[in-house]
């Protein structure tokens, strides 16, 4: 749907005095145009594609050995899919409803616009970091510091690259070296950034293909593992998941009720890790709110489907373990392989070839995994860039037309065409691409599966567990605080059961936070004898990313502008094309203007306002 002629002129006119400014402190970001826009399915494969990952193949089996009970793992599954869905509901109730600005209003069909203004919501890349900053606005620039270190430094898939790594070697036969592995975690990850930095659009379809493999995988295995319980023959015979008494060898079915609770663990830790675990496993609702701003008709259909994907996402890993426990016995045979689908085709098919075909599929899984975080992740990098707040942060900012884009345009016999070349994140990609690199290397000194463990445990902690405590707090702040006459009536989004959500979310990452730190027995899958890593490890780094954040921001505001900038003052300057596609509210494009600055009156000798921030609208 083309633009109304008063909104197309404004963004021609943007383009227009990006492209003239002889200073260079300028940058113009062209969003997705109509054509180039995320449909509502290509929404749930992106959800879908990030929650089937490694984790539903490898966690189910740490769960069940540190609680030692079938019933009790299941139950930790079923809270993880509660859990989960409330995180949904908190970032829908946010991304739906902020950032807000000043607007004309008008119905959907309406094209008058002397009806006054009001503030509505205008979608924008970038998830947490939106949320964050709206709720915790003060001291200027915190906020944005704290969260941008931690997520540039720590939120990218370097182990889910390490465990590809790992199931290639296994798939193929290959003896898992750790020059190997690395290497072929490398070739992923600088993969999947080309990918997306020369096609945009090739970069979605691998996405969505991958999606649907993976969940068809999901549905295979719960097929696989009903019909077993039934008595169907995969070549080895029936098979029943079993329950050993550890103490008199009795043979028990899994879902005795007596027998899958009887032996449960009555450790604190284990399952404080367990739940840590489960809570990364759901993880992946998130990452359509990174490319917010790039949905096609977001108010009308972005809901729907990022609840029909958690939804579907939940049924399956709920059916996935259930499917497990009908086939796999729980006894020692389970302590020689933390990888539960492949133990799971061991015992169904009885040979080795079946757990190597499943090992390639994990490998593809986790590749699904690697391609859309590269892609939703380097759209967050370059939404912190344009705060001015990185070395080179207009470079990092920047957007760059596809290679695939400039030969489609130099070969393409149509020269008329109106929609606008596709364009990628190219720098921020290097960007996602050199932490990664940073994070392999900084595990190189131990073996794979360790590092593995660190650095999913690492990105569990602080990504997923620390940041969204202070989201669903913050939600918190805003219904019964801050906003708390104003934001119910105005919210985007409306969630089943009003603050519930917020409340379980609160909760359960104020718990993970803590709970960590109470160290587990020697015999826990946690313990320091099985990961070689002392259990205050992960948590203390977890938190220390969010002091060096701290540090960060203090050296950025106080330090660095009296040291290298003469105390100048960071002049920051967004100024968003807001225009109506489809009657709602979309930004077409973004300048982004950052410079340093003296500062004029009579306080210029001060440091109490060293940031000030300015966001124009264009209307």
């Amino acid at each position: 749907m083309p633009l109304e002629a008063d909104d197309q002129a404004r963004v021609d006119e943007a383009i227009r005095e990006s492209g003239a400014d002889p200073t260079g402190s300028r940058v113009l970001v062209l969003n997705a145009d109509d054509p180039q826009k995320l449909g509502p399915g290509t929404v749930i494969c992106t959800m879908l594609n990030r929650t089937i990952g490694s984790g539903i193949f490898v966690t189910p089996a740490i769960v069940l050995r540190s609680t030692d009970s079938v019933g009790a793992s299941l139950l930790l599954w079923a809270l993880g899919c509660i859990i989960g869905m409330s995180a949904l509901l908190i970032w829908l109730e946010l991304g739906l409803s902020i950032p807000k600005f000043e607007l004309p209003n008008r119905d959907e069909n309406e094209t008058v616009r002397d009806r006054g203004t009001s503030l509505q919501c205008v979608p924008r890349n970038g998830g947490e970091k939106n949320y964050l900053e709206y709720i915790y606005k003060l001291p200027k620039l915190r906020t944005t510091c704290i969260f941008g270190f931690i997520y540039i430094t720590l939120a990218n898939l370097a182990g889910n690259a390490i465990a590809f790594g790992l199931y290639v070697c296994r798939a193929t036969g290959v003896e898992a070296r750790g020059a190997l592995v690395r290497g072929l975690a490398v070739v992923c990850l600088t993969a999947a950034c080309l990918l997306h930095a020369s096609w945009r659009k090739g970069g979605i379809v691998v996405n969505n293909a991958l999606a649907i493999i993976k969940t068809l995988i999901l549905v295979a295995i719960i097929v696989i593992g009903f019909a077993a319980s039934a008595g169907a023959s995969f070549g080895h015979g029936p098979v029943h998941g079993e329950t050993v008494n550890p103490k008199t060898q009795d043979v028990t079915s899994n879902f005795n009720p007596h027998s899958s609770f009887g032996f449960a663990s009555q450790d604190v830790a284990s399952y404080a890790d367990s739940l840590l675990f489960v809570t990364y496993t759901f993880s992946g609702y998130e990452q359509p709110f990174y490319v917010l701003s790039e949905v096609y008709r977001p108010k009308k259909y972005f809901a729907k489907a990022t609840i029909a994907g958690q939804g579907l996402a939940v049924v399956l890993f709920m059916l996935v373990n259930i499917s497990y426990m009908c086939a796999v016995s729980f006894d020692k045979r389970l302590d020689r392989d933390l990888d539960m689908a492949t133990v799971f085709f061991r015992e169904t098919f009885g040979n080795e070839l079946a757990p190597r075909i499943m090992s390639g599929l994990i490998a593809l899984s986790i590749l699904g995994n690697v391609v859309v975080m590269t892609f939703t992740a380097s759209k967050v990098k370059q939404e912190i860039a344009k705060e001015g707040i990185l070395p080179f942060s207009l470079f990092f900012a920047s957007s760059s037309t596809t290679p695939w884009a400039r030969l489609r345009h130099r070969f393409s016999r149509s020269s008329n065409s109106t929609s606008r070349p596709e364009q990628s994140p190219s720098a921020a990609l290097f960007l996602h691409w050199v932490f990664s690199m940073v994070m392999i290397a900084a595990t190189s000194s131990t073996t794979t599966d360790i590092a593995y463990t660190v650095l999913v445990s690492l990105y569990s902690y602080a990504v997923v567990v620390l940041l969204g405590f202070f989201v669903s707090g913050g939600l918190l702040y805003l219904r019964y605080f801050s906003e708390r006459h104003t934001w119910t009536a105005t919210s985007g989004f409306k969630p089943w059961g009003g603050p519930t959500a917020a409340i379980i979310y609160t909760l359960v990452c104020g718990f993970l936070i803590f709970a960590t730190y109470i160290p587990p027995p020697a015999d826990s899958p946690f313990a320091k004898s099985a990961t070689r890593v002392a259990w205050y490890i992960i948590p203390t780094a977890g938190l220390a990313s969010m002091v060096a954040g701290i540090a960060y921001w203090w050296g950025f505001r106080f330090v660095y502008p009296r040291l290298f900038k003469e105390g100048k003052v960071l002049i920051v300057d967004r100024e968003a094309v807001i225009v109506r596609e489809h009657g709602e509210y979309m930004q077409a494009l973004e300048v982004v203007d950052a410079s340093w600055e003296r500062k004029s009156g009579p306080k210029s000798s001060g440091i109490d306002e060293e940031m000030q921030r300015v966001e124009v609208i264009s209307r």
